[in-house]
């Protein structure tokens, strides 16, 4: 019996050979008629008998193509029109966009082999790419993603790639970044100044040069690199000092899995991670020999790294002996991200040596996304080349709601019907750059996603810059959030918990609901509200912002505070060489000169931190608190040391025991490392004792773990660990960072639980 249907394919189907699988499949089964993108996915016309259709739609959805991500299938009858064969035809650019952006995806094998075959006409070419692989987000300038709206618009295709493109039985069928050495991008290597050296080979000159110990920006799919050799100490000394990055740990690029096998300890989940086609920078452990450079990731046991994910970073390791790299982004302190190459000639000059620059233009600048495996679970430290801008489903329909996020490790993330688009790691809102490079990258998405602008969501804090930001759009109504509840309901929404559960918050800072910081939170409640159950007892920041970045400030007045005169003694005896500035603190803190009081897991952190001589003076964010947790042992457990609950209105947690036993080993000499450990369990004992004590008033039984503090592995492991001995069911982010970089979302989905509250409140009054 001959029929005609129409299929509607939603999701991620654009960009990933979807269109030539169609044709594949359509071809297999005899079927006539047309495959067609358009703004609201892929559109298909079938004529053929009923079993052949039946057929095709079971391969559509079992068989799609290594990209591609299908959320949503519609077919329905149609009028046949005795279609002679099946085409592609030209997409459709009319009408609201509904569309699932495509991700840039790391090289496959099958371009790779290609590449490395010496009788391939892409032998050794560095932007070989098919419809499995290459960049997208990044070069796309308009919707539908097609050759003419991409930055590949400069490069028209030459007869050997136009017969690929055009064959539907070729792998690069309507591949749109497809390019040879003919007729494509292609690179040179510049010096110092900017200027263009003549070269036969740039990349063969690149890899000596790196060699010799030369500094080499690199430009990229999403922008540019600086690196050096990983195993050459004096290249990697000479870039954190031009760079002014002196502890950071810098990530690095190694030739193959048995390279990082070289240096790190894999296991197959990790392996796996960096195989893949989003091929993130993973955390690993180092091994004993560790024969890298010690300067890469100095007082650390752990080493962030990733696989060459494109053609060219897979040429830069044709020398075996040069098989790892430092690839670090090429961002002056606090900057973000560059990409335009006028702009890395200038900012870069007296960091970089050379430049390999290609020129295929980049729309989209995006950071290496960043993970690690923690208990047995993925971590974003930072979600972004790879993941962004795939949307989330939502069992709502969040249409309308734009999340601007917080003022670190900022995104934003845009509501359109039940998908959720949280934009890529920007970075810290802390000068016009990084603002100007957020509002460009939130205006594309919001052109493309094109939802109507009718809540913005800010964080509840009073000085953060997204707050200026909103009011160049024109929102209908605007909301506050408290910055925990967000992270609470990040994590809430992704394993979508329904209902009320418990919110452990471990974080840095976040403006609480009674205007002091907050971030030793725990809190009950649903993604529409939520109550303060316990909290961490608030000491004093003299100088505020300046006891962040210089840690022993924070130590001292947290002695000071809560020891009086003794504090001060402990304080000067442990920091011998700050005596007149502790008096100062101290007459800080007894007359509330520019003091400000804050319980926070960041801080207590730091305080100990500095405490036992690890960081006195932070130089990155989180760098007191990573290096203090460097010092535990995750398979032992410690003893705790003293701590008390007090139950009143909240469950008060009171580490003044703790510190004052802390500041005392510290005097005494003890191991740093035991009382790292010991000091990491009794944070562990707190919260298990007042989850004891609050259980007693909500008997539930969900409890999820968010905040920055939670990258700890320790303390995610041995919570969970102890919770789940209790009965309690435990739940930890692990699509977005538990960090700042997943607030945004969390603030999307508490705007939509309230919407929907008031929605069911007015229904109510009208009936």
């Amino acid at each position: 019996m001959h029929r005609a249907v129409k299929v509607a394919v939603k999701g991620r189907v654009q960009g990933v050979g979807f269109r030539p699988f169609v044709f594949m499949i359509a071809d297999k089964y005899k079927l006539n008629g047309t495959v067609q993108n358009n703004m609201d996915g892929v559109k298909i016309f079938l004529e053929g008998t009923h079993l052949a259709i039946l057929a095709f739609l079971s391969d559509l959805m079992d068989k799609t193509p290594r990209l591609a991500k299908i959320n949503e299938i519609l077919v329905e009858d149609a009028d046949p029109i005795y279609a002679t064969d099946f085409s592609i035809i030209e997409s459709e650019r009319s009408g609201t966009s509904h569309l699932v952006i495509p991700i840039d995806s790391a090289v496959c094998e099958d371009c790779l082999n290609e590449m490395n075959d010496p009788n391939d006409f892409r032998y050794q070419y560095p932007f070989i790419n098919c419809t499995q692989c290459g960049p997208r987000y990044t070069i796309i300038e308009e919707l539908p993603y097609d050759r003419p709206y991409t930055s590949m618009k400069h490069f028209p295709m030459c007869e050997d790639c136009r017969n690929e493109y055009e064959d539907p039985t070729n792998r690069r069928h309507h591949a749109q970044p497809i390019a040879s050495p003919k007729c494509g991008p292609k690179v040179s290597l510049h010096d110092y100044q900017g200027q263009e050296i003549d070269s036969e080979n740039p990349i063969m000159d690149t890899i000596n040069l790196l060699k010799e110990g030369k500094i080499v920006a690199i430009k990229g799919l999403g922008g540019y690199h600086l690196c050096c050799d990983a195993r050459n100490e004096e290249a990697v000394l000479m870039l954190r000092n031009r760079k002014k990055r002196p502890n950071r740990p810098l990530a690095v690029m190694a030739a193959s899995i048995s390279a990082v096998e070289k240096f790190g300890v894999i296991q197959d989940e990790e392996k796996s991670l960096l195989k893949s086609p989003e091929s993130p920078i993973v955390v690993l452990k180092k091994n004993q020999l560790f024969p890298l450079a010690e300067g890469v990731a100095p007082k650390m046991s752990t080493i962030g790294v990733m696989l060459p994910y494109t053609p060219l970073h897979h040429l830069l390791f044709t020398d075996p002996e040069l098989d790892c790299i430092v690839m670090t982004s090429a961002n002056p302190s606090g900057m973000p991200i560059l990409f335009k190459d006028e702009e890395a000639f200038q900012y870069l000059n007296g960091i970089a040596d050379y430049y390999l620059v290609h020129n295929r233009e980049i729309f989209h600048p995006v950071d290496d996304s960043v993970v690690q495996i923690n208990d047995g679970k993925l971590d974003f430290f930072r979600r972004s080349r790879g993941y962004v801008p795939d949307p989330f489903t939502s069992e709502k329909d969040v249409t309308g709601i734009v999340a601007f996020g917080g003022q670190q490790k900022t995104t934003f993330t845009i509501g359109r019907n039940e998908q959720i688009f949280v934009g890529p790691h920007i970075g810290d809102l802390d000068n016009i750059e990084t603002i100007q490079h957020y509002q460009q990258e939130l205006e594309h998405l919001l052109k493309w996603i094109e939802t109507p602008k009718s809540i913005a969501v800010v964080d509840a804090h009073p000085d953060y810059n997204v707050k200026n930001l909103v009011k160049e759009y024109r929102f209908a109504e605007t909301i506050e959030i408290q910055h925990h509840h967000a992270h609470m309901a990040a994590c809430m929404d992704e394993h979508q918990i329904s209902g009320k559960a418990y919110g452990i918050i471990l974080d840095g800072t976040g403006y609480g609901s009674d205007g002091t910081i907050w971030g030793f939170e725990i809190l009950h409640g649903d993604t529409s509200n939520f109550q303060r159950m316990a909290y961490l007892q608030n000491t004093p920041l003299p100088g505020n912002e300046k006891c962040i970045r210089e840690p022993w400030r924070n130590a001292a007045a947290m002695l000071i505070y809560l020891h009086r005169e003794q504090g001060e003694e402990w304080a000067r005896a442990i920091f011998p060489d700050k005596v007149s500035e502790i008096t100062i603190l101290s007459n800080m803190i007894g007359n509330h000169l520019n003091t400000v009081y804050a319980g926070t897991c960041g801080r207590l952190f730091d305080a100990v931190s500095a405490l036992c001589g690890v960081t006195k003076i932070s130089t990155y964010d989180g760098e007191a608190a990573i290096q203090l947790a460097e010092l535990v042992d995750e398979t032992m457990i410690y003893p705790a040391y003293p701590y008390a609950l007090i139950n009143d209105e909240l469950v008060t947690i009171n580490f003044s025991d703790m510190i004052k036993r802390i500041a005392l080993d510290v005097i005494a000499g003890e191991n740093v490392s035991i009382i790292s450990g010991r000091f990491h369990e009794t944070v562990v004992q707190a919260i298990v004792a007042a989850m004891d004590i609050l259980q007693c008033i909500y008997d539930d039984k969900k409890v999820v773990l968010s905040g920055g503090s939670f990258h700890n592995r320790y303390l995610r492991k041995r919570i969970t660990a102890e919770l789940t001995k209790k009965g309690f069911q435990i739940f930890v982010p692990e699509a977005v960072p538990c960090n700042d970089g997943g607030l945004s979302y969390g603030q999307l989905v508490v705007a939509s639980a309230k919407r929907s509250v008031n929605q069911c409140a007015l229904e109510y009054q009208l009936k």
